[in-house]
């Protein structure tokens, strides 16, 4: 089973991660879970979500959220603390295949840049680096700052994929659903996991 790492922070855009986390496990992943605190506050106000406190918890709040909406899932759900530093994702020694911060905000992607390592979400950003896996960064941003620009350059430099929360509408969205399948999308394409979410660019009808 794939495993991948997914980190909610509190940029704008909580229903991009949250529909990357339902077609995580929908493809079958096994997905770690990392949410900061702040990220917990955006649900809220955007989704009004409240999201319980403990792992276990919230982890049963995704598996029994999923269900309703589309039968069960063939993946398998962990969460953890921002110190759990015993958690895999915290050592080179057991790294994921692959890591998605989304939606990820300016300090969390500073962090990473300069590799404070403070907190497990950056921790495991830090492993994925310099264990030279995949690591996409999905900002949520705008305008973009000079300081914001050279952080995402030197992770960029690094190996990280900056893939900002732009979505495009060549499709014709029709639905917010539709615009945040975008990106989406997108993001799995860069995991290498197929997808009907949106269909690819010259294809046939």
């Amino acid at each position: 089973m794939t495993r991948i790492t997914l980190a909610l922070t509190g940029a704008s855009g909580m229903s991009y991660g949250l529909r990357l986390l339902e077609c995580l496990l929908r493809a079958g992943c096994q997905v770690d879970l990392l949410i900061s605190q702040a990220a917990r506050i955006v649900a809220k106000q955007e989704l009004d979500l409240q999201l319980p406190t403990g792992n276990a918890e919230v982890a049963d709040f995704f598996n029994a959220r999923f269900s309703e909406h589309g039968g069960e899932h063939g993946g398998s759900l962990t969460a953890y603390g921002k110190e759990e530093w015993f958690a895999p994702a915290a050592s080179g020694s057991n790294p994921a295949t692959a890591m998605v911060i989304c939606p990820c905000t300016m300090g969390t992607l500073a962090a990473i840049a300069q590799g404070l390592a403070d907190n497990l979400i950056e921790r495991a950003a830090d492993v994925m680096l310099k264990e030279k896996r995949p690591l996409i960064l999905v900002p949520r941003e705008t305008p973009f700052s000079l300081i914001h620009l050279r952080n995402m350059t030197t992770l960029a430099e690094a190996g990280a994929t900056i893939l900002p929360a732009n979505p495009g509408f060549y499709h014709r969205p029709s639905s917010v659903e539709q615009v945040v399948d975008f990106i989406v999308a997108r993001v799995l394409d860069h995991l290498g996991f197929k997808h009907e979410l949106m269909k690819p660019w010259g294809a046939r009808e």
